[in-house]
């Protein structure tokens, strides 16, 4: 929009940028660009008058009549035709009239009608047709000729001349905007194919329309992780701190980890925090169809880089460019994304300096990146983002909980507990659930009952209470439950107990949520007790039904996999000590070990899951009269707790790490309230003694 000149103090406009250099350049930017839209208007409504007025322009202003073939037959034989037209296209036939018989056909002198009238019919055939004008002729009633025209297709010829060129340029218009991005109108799109090797990175600056507002004040936990990302944003804000000693900035930092654990929002961190210029674009926008492309990108990026210099780059997902190139020729490598990974290790440790650029990655698939790529000198550091333990789940618990109204009776700790192995994006998910569930219920907080109801939809899914279900299958369900609920309950490394239910959840008849252990290494008796309490479902239902059911085919397929991983990866078995036939990358077509081998492995399976059932039944039969307590109290209130179990077995023997953990915590806390509260005492009282 055109500026307006406003007046000044004397009434004159404010023009004291006229005539000068600097106004006429401004001036000509605020020139109306051409819109090709207009063009495309225009030349819609030229073919659409030619289509409807172009073919009978000469006769626009002359009368006409419909009649019948008789009528026209008629006048004809009046000797009222002055010359007779006929198309065969459309099977009509028109006689123009002659002047002094106008008054006759018409009712209307030549003023109103024009100087051709004419009538126009439909005849049955050319052959009746020239018959009866000939006859006619004969006759002496009509002296003029009979001709024959095609219909008036000025329309479709120029609309067949005209369109294949319009659609030509259409689509090249708009392939040229797609390879260069751009969307805006005028002839913007047509320089665009030069654009299709430039790099799609989006820079962020301090000031700039792409501020990040995200700080690592918005990252909870992941303490080692941020202490290293802070590191490079301080290489760069001092970097003389570091190279006065001798030392060399790194090159790369790439940051590895399960996905939502929050390797993007620490980038995003960093583009916050430092003062440099951040560029940052995903691994896939290099990959593109056309060949050379990708490494014409990965140049121009890193140009762009050096003229900003000191800054950061940063590539999320870098596992779609950074995949390790084939070996084997014969197996079909893709030549243009490895043309893009050799540019990119040439851009990042080639003969080129790259001083001041540091280049930060993110993947959750490090195993497949290519050798090369992760040597020092190129990812000098490799930071790894795992998921969050119990206090760090705590921290992100409170990062976001801070736009939820909870209410005050709200338990962090409970929560932390009851979200083991959740990552950042999952606990980001149970906060958002949990406040859906509440404004659902009409709550004006979210309370506790809301969160535990969103880990239990998050976890096990929607519960399912129209599900029809026989007495029999509920009591086995109950049964079935109940029995992974006693053995976990009475051995010393099962974990622990937090509910069981036999509602329906997705697609599970029942669920047993409990509280594992966070631990850095786990022995063969803590497995074993694991899988003890993972088979007590089915040897519940042998036990008191007398039958089995397909209820624990989960349970089967992960204490399989359990036992498989014990036996032929950690070398837990007594027949296989201390071996391991695990390798990704050298054993990826064959298995690593022999026929004899891999039947021993089978046979070793077996007998770990069969020692283990036969255990979970002993221990089943002992305490039969508790684990009917349990299930006849799951079929008539479907969901239990921990307390209720507490009071059929007693307590615990056994206290977990993670329970000591936050009882250590809670009593630290304790302490320290305490301290402060008699500090505060004591100054009280100093005060009451002085006054």
């Amino acid at each position: 929009m055109a500026q307006q000149n406003k007046p000044n103090a004397g009434g004159a406009p404010d023009n004291r940028n006229a005539g000068g250099s600097k106004g006429n350049k401004n001036n000509r930017n605020k020139m109306p660009r051409v819109n090709l839209t207009w063009i495309y208007i225009i030349i819609a409504v030229a073919l659409g008058y030619l289509f409807f007025a172009g073919g009978d322009m000469d006769n626009s202003s002359t009368a006409s009549k419909n009649v019948t073939y008789t009528v026209f037959k008629q006048y004809v034989e009046q000797g009222y035709a002055n010359k007779i037209v006929a198309s065969k296209d459309e099977g009509t036939v028109k006689m123009y009239v002659k002047p002094e018989h106008i008054r006759d056909v018409f009712k209307a002198g030549v003023e109103q009608t024009g100087k051709q009238p004419f009538v126009q019919a439909e005849y049955p055939s050319a052959d009746k047709l020239d018959e009866f004008v000939t006859a006619q002729q004969e006759l002496g009633n009509f002296t003029g000729e009979l001709s024959y025209k095609k219909t008036n297709d000025t329309f479709m010829q120029v609309f067949w001349n005209i369109f294949p060129l319009l659609f030509i340029i259409v689509a090249w218009i708009f392939i040229m905007r797609r390879m260069g991005g751009s969307s805006g109108g005028g002839f913007g799109g047509m320089g665009s194919i030069f654009n299709v090797g430039r790099s799609r990175a989006q820079l962020v600056e301090k000031g700039g329309e792409n501020e990040s507002k995200v700080t690592f004040k918005d990252v909870a936990g992941q303490a080692s992780a941020k202490q290293e990302v802070q590191e490079i944003v301080e290489f760069l804000k001092n970097p003389q701190k570091f190279t006065d000693l001798g030392g060399k900035i790194p090159k790369g930092a790439l940051l590895v980890g399960p996905p939502g654990t929050g390797k993007t929002l620490l980038a995003k961190a960093v583009a916050g925090e430092a003062d440099v210029p951040f560029f940052s674009m995903s691994g896939s926008d290099f990959v593109e169809m056309f060949v050379g492309v990708g490494a014409s990108r990965v140049r121009d990026l890193f140009r762009q880089a050096k003229e900003k210099a000191p800054c950061i780059i940063f590539i999320d997902e870098i596992d779609a460019v950074g995949r390790a190139r084939a070996n084997n020729a014969m197996m079909g490598g893709n030549d243009e994304r490895e043309s893009t990974l050799n540019q990119l290790l040439t851009e990042m440790d080639g003969f080129g300096t790259n001083s001041g650029v540091i280049i930060m990655a993110a993947t959750n698939r490090a195993d497949i990146l290519d050798k090369a790529l992760l040597r020092a000198g190129r990812f000098d550091r490799q930071i790894h983002v795992d998921l969050p333990d119990l206090n760090e789940r705590k921290a992100v618990f409170k990062v976001h909980l801070q736009p939820i109204k909870v209410d005050s009776t709200l338990d962090i700790d409970l929560l932390a507990r009851q979200t083991p192995g959740f990552s950042g994006a999952d606990i980001a998910n149970v906060c958002n659930e949990a406040a859906l569930i509440a404004a659902r219920h009409g709550k004006q907080s979210v309370g506790k009952e809301d969160f535990i109801a969103a880990v239990d939809r998050i976890v096990g899914g929607l519960e399912k209470k129209t599900k029809v279900m026989t007495e029999e299958e509920k009591r086995t369900i109950a049964l079935h439950e109940a029995g992974h609920a006693t053995i976990s309950w009475n051995l010393q490394y099962a974990n622990p107990l937090i509910k069981v239910t036999i509602v329906p959840r997705g697609r599970a008849l029942g669920a047993a949520w409990y509280l594992p252990e966070e631990r850095q290494i786990t022995t063969r008796e803590q497995m074993l007790d694991e899988m003890c309490a993972t088979l007590g479902g089915r040897a519940a239902e042998e036990l008191f039904t007398g039958h089995i059911s397909s209820g624990a085919m989960n349970d089967l397929e992960r204490v399989t996999k359990q036992a498989y991983g014990m036996i032929a990866y950690m070398g837990m078995s007594d027949a296989l000590p201390n071996l391991c036939y695990y390798n990704q990358n050298e054993y990826s077509w064959q298995r690593p070990y022999s026929e004899a081998t891999a039947k021993l492995i089978d046979e070793e399976v077996k007998r770990m899951i069969a020692e283990q059932y036969e255990r979970a039944k002993r221990l089943l039969t002992e305490k039969m009269e508790g684990h009917h307590a349990l299930a006849d109290l799951l079929v008539e209130r479907e969901v239990i707790y921990a307390e209720d179990v507490e009071k059929i077995f007693g307590k615990r023997p056994w206290i977990s790490r993670t329970e000591e953990l936050l009882t250590s915590q809670q009593e630290e806390e304790t302490d320290a309230s305490t301290a402060s509260t008699s500090q505060e005492g004591a100054e009280s009282s100093e005060q009451a003694s002085a006054s």
